[in-house]
């Protein structure tokens, strides 16, 4: 006893003067940075092993202290004494904890507690800060349970600091419970088992099996579970508790002393302890807790008749005994542990240089920040292209749109008219409506398509060796959801309209130069339609003799009716090479008869058809001769056509369409270079931001073998 009595003064003292130390340390947080403590360093790499491995496979094989019992056994109650603080919510009789609870317990100067996603200290020696700390715990129990269920698989990190604390990691589970209740989930008991078993099959976690003494020991179920976990005991600390009311319910003191020496349970221990956590009032402090339990002991029989030793008893020899056995564990598995990721990297390597050995490890973060890079460098490349490349792009495109409209529409209907005079009326008009209502909107069209093409070109286009195509992916949802983001300047379709306006009213052809670029722009449309229309004939009529002959191939019935009805119709043109566009009705039937005299019946339909097709070459072949003799009339033009039988009318209008469209095209690509490249650019910049935030957008456009190899190798 006087050794005893020695050995607690020193302690205390000690414990004062560790205080102190810790105190002087954290007064002086801000001139040095502390270094964390181990056990601190230890809880974090378990959290990031938890994240990497949320199924709990045998990847992770770190020891813990796992809490295990029945229902109300006192697992908590054990908990908090070690914790030396009430932290943990309580209900009688009734399921508190929901999910399982890891505490890391460490030293220092001051008792606090906080969660591992809050800066928020709670003072444990504030009462309101342990309500709070009960009152958050319980949120995020009943947060954590899914709907449906009653008990959880996620798990609660908690730090709890404090002098003279015992360094570990424990892990709080739900008591194991016999039979279901009305109000709980019906696999809750099932649930539990998994969640039980899947702590303690980790083969360095040490089982902390709490058994109630107050209770018959037949009706323990837990001990069997812990048995099959660990059938030879080598990582199990067996605990009683409630012993004050085992002593007085039970008849035979004896039946506790087989249960402490591991006789009555089939189950074995590394060790076996004696407690007693409080006197079943759940607003008694920790501190009368541990009177009350020291001063129980003293008095024992079971202590002063031998039955228990005297380090078997008591929450702090049991705290010093785990803390001992869980540092062991830590030092005979970190170093197994950490060599068992060593070897998976390797793997990983291995594979990475077999596969990719030209190419740096970058994980979907770094591959999407150089594909970012990469993106805005292409967008940039828009600003690069010539202002020629756009206006050539831009006038090409724009004729092949308008084209048909300005030859069906404006230029053959003109051309049937009898005078120069209205010609000239029929082409303003025409033109003048095509302008207000069509021409800026087609013109804007075609401007957006071609950036659209060229962003698409420079997005697309592969840099030789240099391309990579795990990019191909985003590239192509990036430039889609920026075209879709993209809306042109809507101002821009008035102010082409005046310049569409003002370029087409000119008629003042400055020089012969221009004169004959008018010539071979009609030159080349017109051949272009001439084609077209041959093409279409021959499709009607069917091969010529020379095609049927080399390719022995022949005419259909309807062909040979077509054939015959062409020749016809020619024979119309040659007796009046001034024959109106349209046939009238007595020269369909002239036609008509002329076919049905040789065995031909033709439907009038058929032959006003095929007469548009033969007038139409006719009237293409008369106008590319007429651009002919037009060559040497830039000097009548010049005159007006005065005293002169040469008029080129047909020319003008070639003229003013070919300089509207240099003029819209000019103007478009200053739209494009000045305003629409820069807010495309900013679009691109904005989509990619909204991507860079989206973790499931980057899995679904970054994937393949050397994306996962790399996250792997990240982890």
């Amino acid at each position: 006893l006087k050794y005893q009595r020695m050995l607690e003064r020193l302690e205390k003292e000690n414990k004062e003067l560790r205080k102190l130390v810790l105190q002087r340390d954290d007064k002086g947080i801000h001139q040095r940075k502390l270094k964390k403590s181990l056990i601190d360093m230890y809880s974090e790499v378990l959290d990031i092993l938890s994240d990497y491995d949320a199924s709990y496979n045998t990847q992770d094989h770190l020891p813990r202290v796992v809490v295990v019992g029945d229902q109300s056994a006192g697992k908590t109650s054990v908990l908090e004494m070690i914790a030396q603080a009430r932290i943990f919510p309580r209900g009688s009789g009734e399921m508190m904890t929901r999910s399982p609870v890891k505490v890391t317990l460490s030293e220092g100067p001051h008792h606090v507690a906080l969660f591992k996603d809050s800066s928020r200290e709670f003072d444990l020696t504030k009462e309101e800060d342990l309500a709070a700390l009960r009152n958050e715990i319980e949120i995020r129990m009943r947060s954590s349970v899914k709907e449906g269920c009653t008990v959880s698989t996620e798990t609660i990190s908690l730090s709890v600091k404090g002098p003279g604390l015992q360094r570990m990691v424990l892990v709080d589970l739900p008591g194991v419970i016999s039979t279901v209740t009305s109000g709980m989930a019906p696999d809750t008991k099932e649930t539990i088992f998994s969640i039980s078993k899947a702590y303690m099959q980790n083969p360095n976690a040490i089982i902390l099996c709490i058994q109630d003494g107050s209770v018959d020991a037949e009706r323990s179920i837990v001990t069997d579970l812990v048995s099959q976990m660990d059938p030879q005991g080598k990582r199990t600390i067996f605990v009683l508790t409630k012993v004050d009311l085992a002593e007085k319910n039970v008849a035979s003191p004896s039946r506790i002393q087989q249960i402490i020496e591991g006789k009555l349970f089939p189950m074995k221990a590394l060790g076996y302890f004696a407690v007693v956590t409080g006197k079943g009032n759940s607003s008694e402090s920790i501190e009368s807790i541990k009177e009350y339990e020291e001063e129980f002991f003293q008095n024992s029989k079971l202590l002063k008749t031998c039955m228990l030793k005297a380090h078997q008893v008591t929450t702090k020899n049991l705290s010093l005994a785990v803390s001992d056995c869980f540092w062991k564990m830590v030092r005979e598995s970190v170093e197994q542990q950490a060599d068992a990721f060593k070897a998976t990297r390797f793997n990983l390597e291995t594979e990475w240089k077999n596969n990719y050995p030209r190419l740096r490890e970058l994980d979907r973060n770094e591959l999407f920040e150089k594909a970012k890079n990469e993106i805005l460098d292409e967008v940039i490349s828009l600003t690069q292209v010539t202002p020629k490349h756009w206006e050539e792009i831009l006038q090409k495109t724009l004729w092949e749109r308008v084209s048909t409209h300005v030859i069906e529409n404006i230029y053959l209907p003109a051309a049937q008219t009898m005078n120069s005079g209205t010609f000239n009326t029929t082409v303003d008009i025409k033109l003048k409506q095509w302008t207000d209502k069509q021409l800026p909107n087609k013109a804007v069209e075609v401007a957006w398509e071609t950036l659209q093409e060229e962003f698409s070109r420079f997005m697309t286009e592969q840099k030789g060796k240099e391309h990579d195509d795990i990019f191909d992916k985003l590239k192509q949802a990036v430039k889609e959801e920026s075209i879709k983001r993209h809306k042109w300047n809507e101002r821009a379709e008035d102010s082409l309209r005046v310049i569409q306006h003002n370029a087409l009213e000119d008629r003042s052809i400055s020089d012969k130069q221009q004169w004959d670029a008018a010539i071979h722009f009609m030159e080349e449309t017109l051949q272009s339609r001439l084609k077209d229309t041959e093409s279409v004939i021959e499709d009607m009529v069917g091969p010529d003799w020379k095609k049927r002959w080399l390719y022995w191939i022949g005419r259909t019935k309807e062909q040979n009716v077509r054939n015959e009805t062409k020749n016809e119709l020619e024979k119309l043109i040659k007796c009046d090479e001034e024959h109106a566009a349209y046939l009238a009705n007595d020269e369909v039937t002239t036609v008509r008869k002329n076919l049905e005299a040789r065995g031909i019946t033709v439907d009038p339909c058929l032959i006003k058809d095929t007469w548009h097709q033969i007038y139409r070459r006719y009237f293409l072949k008369t106008a590319l001769n007429h651009c002919n003799l037009c060559r040497r009339g830039f000097y009548y033009y010049q005159r007006h056509f005065v005293d002169s039988e040469l008029e080129c009318n047909d020319i003008v209008l070639f003229w003013r369409i070919q300089r509207m469209l240099a003029i819209t095209a000019n103007t478009l690509r200053q739209q494009l270079t000045n305003t629409e490249v820069r807010r495309l650019e900013k679009n691109v910049k904005e989509v990619l931001e909204d991507f860079a935030e989206d973790n499931e957008k980057k899995v679904k456009l970054l994937t393949g073998k050397r994306v996962q190899l790399a996250e792997d190798l990240s982890k």
